[in-house]
């Protein structure tokens, strides 16, 4: 075991291939998720009742404590009787920086599911964060999200939403994916569509107030509405996308939240969430499903001279069309000008 650093909290946990069968879970790698979920909190800017299902080492809701004034209360449960010792382990290894904050500390050892239906009341956040896909969650998850509450939602079987087995994503989600340039805005959009339809049942309307795609997971952040018309709104924005579908055609993103967020992850000097949100804070000013591949589209077109993204965009923005590039794929540009006038652009750029 060893004493590992994240954020403002220090963990006993192990390093390694993660496995799902480990004991007790850590990966380095969901950093940026666990960051950008510590600045979400942050730009709610209330107190909140917190839920974490599935903590694992706890180093997300310690996060919450040590880096956040938000927190009303905190729930940490984990079904692992010894992952629940190693967060009961790390609220001592944290006691100094945590003083008066551990009487907001609940820890539960249950299934994810009684957890959330076992407790009393409802939560203003909970963190749906698992190995895998998050379908056997999500039930008991908006059942118990607040009618103004925020749900966050991890899905790290890629591979299915994404396109390269289109029969579990049938299976799973109920969609056809897209394999081609543009298959991780599907896979999120099919995923954001999935969850909504089962909160749809409890007159809860999901809307994503910020999602992205990177390394090898999606992630939602939903704030939810209560009420038959709101639920009405959402699914009329369902549909399908160039074969692929049905899926959320809305926006991925609140303007306003991805620049509060992005703002405070410059504040916080979390570099590798600052340059994400940059990113997407700029994308979210564009109103367009999908976005134009330039590489493939001047592949298929025998365009001999690729131009540059920034002469390309300046371009379309002389048109008349607003663009921008995408965090979804490196040379991919999000713009509502049509395929044929961005062909006539990249023919004279």
């Amino acid at each position: 075991m060893n004493i590992i650093t994240e954020g403002k909290a220090k963990i006993k946990a192990s390093i390694g291939k993660i496995t799902a069968k480990m004991d007790v879970f850590y990966n380095p790698v969901m950093k940026l998720n666990r960051d950008i979920s510590v600045l979400m909190l942050k730009v709610k800017g209330k107190k909140m009742k917190i839920a974490d299902p599935l903590a694992a080492s706890g180093v997300r809701a310690l996060r919450f404590l040590l880096e956040t004034r938000n927190v009303e209360s905190i729930a940490i449960n984990d079904s692992s009787g010894k992952a629940v010792e190693s967060i009961i382990g790390n609220i001592k290894l944290n006691e100094k920086g945590l003083k008066k904050l551990k009487q907001k500390i609940e820890v539960y050892n249950k299934d994810a599911n009684l957890f959330l239906l076992e407790h009393a009341g409802s939560f203003d956040y909970i963190d749906i964060d698992p190995f895998g896909n998050p379908n056997n969650f999500l039930d008991a998850a908006v059942k118990r999200i607040a009618k103004v509450g925020i749900l966050a939602v991890t899905a790290t079987d890629t591979s299915a939403l994404a396109g390269t087995f289109p029969e579990a994503c049938r299976r799973k989600y109920w969609a056809n994916p897209l394999r081609n340039e543009e298959m991780h805005e599907i896979g999120l959009r099919i995923l954001i569509r999935k969850v909504q339809l089962v909160a749809g049942q409890y007159e809860k309307a999901l809307i994503p107030a910020l999602s992205y795609a990177t390394e090898h997971y999606y992630r939602v952040f939903f704030e939810c509405v209560k009420g038959k018309k709101n639920v009405d709104a959402v699914l009329r924005q369902h549909g399908m996308y160039k074969g692929a579908g049905p899926l959320w055609l809305g926006r991925l993103w609140d303007r306003k939240v991805a620049d509060a967020a992005w703002k405070e992850a410059v504040k916080a000097d979390m570099k590798e969430a600052a340059e994400l949100l940059g990113a997407i804070r700029e994308e979210a000013r564009i109103d367009a499903v999908g976005f134009h591949d330039i590489h493939a589209l001047c592949k298929k077109h025998k365009v001999s001279r690729i131009p540059k993204q920034d002469d390309i965009i300046k371009k379309i923005k002389s048109k008349g069309y607003a663009a921008n590039r995408t965090h979804f794929n490196g040379w991919g540009i999000r713009s509502a000008v049509p395929e044929k006038e961005l062909l006539f652009i990249l023919r004279n750029c």
